[in-house]
């Protein structure tokens, strides 16, 4: 399966970086988060491979979403796609914007991909956590190389989002006393953490389950978690919400091992 998502994410990717090289024309959701051609491009090539070669797993994709298309997801594995994580990334020509694909099963993301198109380099995690180089002009994947999370010892490093960062965030750092930290744009943080780069990611401001599904699956692979506020591991499928809107996550934490 994850072959069949990294060949996904490459060619989405390939389409994202014509635009990113051609001109970015930003228009506005009724959410009024912003959206790309880019966004919609790669959300048909991605949905073009999940449907192809997985017909009978639903697809939950963050643009379909949006225009209200929401499959029937209950008691079923499915996917979750962002087509282009960090639009605000990719709109102000940062680097550290990501195409997502992962699969849920029974509320945990099971495998996941990562692929940051701009820098070259793919994460995949299904059970074990993978880096990979795109290379060819971002066409042909390189060698892989096993990763994980480091041991967290007395100075912890943190990451935070670029373009979301909150009082909450820095109120949190400073509750726990860490001063080092970093700030990052996309589901790269979760990735970070796999490889061993960082310590913690807290998230406070609002994410979708589409913006952190892969991340979060390459971070247990790599033997990490994330954890909401009461110490319990993030849940995927959220429908019926009292309190947000469906497939919306509450704040939390991410981390390597302990």
């Amino acid at each position: 399966m994850l072959e069949i998502l990294e060949k996904a994410a490459v060619e989405a990717g390939r389409v994202i970086l014509g635009v990113y090289e051609a001109g970015i024309e930003v228009r506005q959701k009724a959410d009024c988060s912003p959206v790309t051609d880019a966004d919609e491009a790669a959300e048909r090539i991605i949905l073009r491979h999940l449907e192809e070669a997985f017909p009978q797993i639903p697809v939950v994709a963050e643009e379909a979403a949006s225009a209200g298309q929401v499959p029937e997801i209950d008691g079923r594995a499915f996917f979750l796609v962002d087509p282009l994580d960090g639009t605000r990334e990719f709109v102000g020509r940062h680097h550290d914007f990501t195409v997502n694909i992962a699969l849920i099963e029974e509320g945990r993301p099971v495998a996941g991909v990562v692929y940051a198109p701009a820098l070259g380099i793919l994460y995949s995690g299904d059970g074990a956590a993978a880096r990979k180089s795109v290379v060819s002009g971002g066409i042909e994947i390189g060698a892989s190389m096993v990763i994980g999370c480091r041991m967290r010892g007395d100075r912890v490093t943190a990451l935070a989002s670029r373009s979301h960062n909150n009082a909450e965030t820095v109120a949190y750092l400073s509750e726990h006393g860490i001063t080092d930290y970093e700030a990052v744009g996309s589901s790269l943080k979760f990735c970070l953490l796999a490889e061993g780069l960082a310590d913690l990611y807290p998230r406070f401001s609002r994410t979708m389950e589409w913006d952190t599904a892969a991340g979060d699956a390459i971070l247990r692979a790599a033997g990490g978690e994330t954890l909401t506020m009461d110490g319990t591991p993030l849940v995927y499928g959220k429908r019926n919400q009292p309190s947000d809107v469906d497939f919306a996550n509450p704040s939390f934490v991410s981390r390597g091992r302990a």
